[in-house]
């Protein structure tokens, strides 16, 4: 077993302190935006606005609960918009606002990365379960 010694004399720089305030508001909104459903469903409003039934088949094994838990917090969130047509039945879009779309950036980066580097983190599991087997 390793262990790992804390850094001694490591210069403190002003601008890497870590401030508790700084830290709560980066951890809530990268729970939001982190969020599985969070990212592939502002993936999936990536191209165009789409009804909920879209959005429930292009994402497969959501759940219409969660679906509409994911939304309804993207919305609050300034990320997506709800439009209802006057129409019978009324017709709801759904579409990524500016500030939505301005997340797609970084989420298709991040999941560019992910593919990218699958079979390395699956090698490092199984590297790291192998080991962990033969150290107990």
């Amino acid at each position: 077993m390793t262990k790992r010694r804390a850094q001694e004399g490591t210069p403190v720089i002003p601008g890497n302190l870590h401030e508790p305030e700084d830290c709560r508001a980066a951890s809530e909104v990268l729970a939001r935006v982190g969020d599985k459903w969070t990212v592939l469903v502002v993936w999936s409003l990536g191209d165009k606005p789409k009804r909920f039934n879209e959005l429930r088949k292009a994402l497969g094994s959501i759940s219409q609960r969660m679906l509409t838990l994911t939304l309804r917090a993207l919305e609050r969130d300034g990320l997506v918009t709800r439009t209802v047509f006057p129409t019978i039945p009324p017709r709801v879009d759904y579409e990524l606002t500016r500030l939505g779309r301005s997340l797609l950036v970084p989420v298709s980066e991040l999941g560019l990365w992910a593919r990218k580097n699958r079979p390395a983190i699956q090698n490092a599991r199984r590297q790291y379960d192998s080991d962990s087997q033969t150290s107990d």
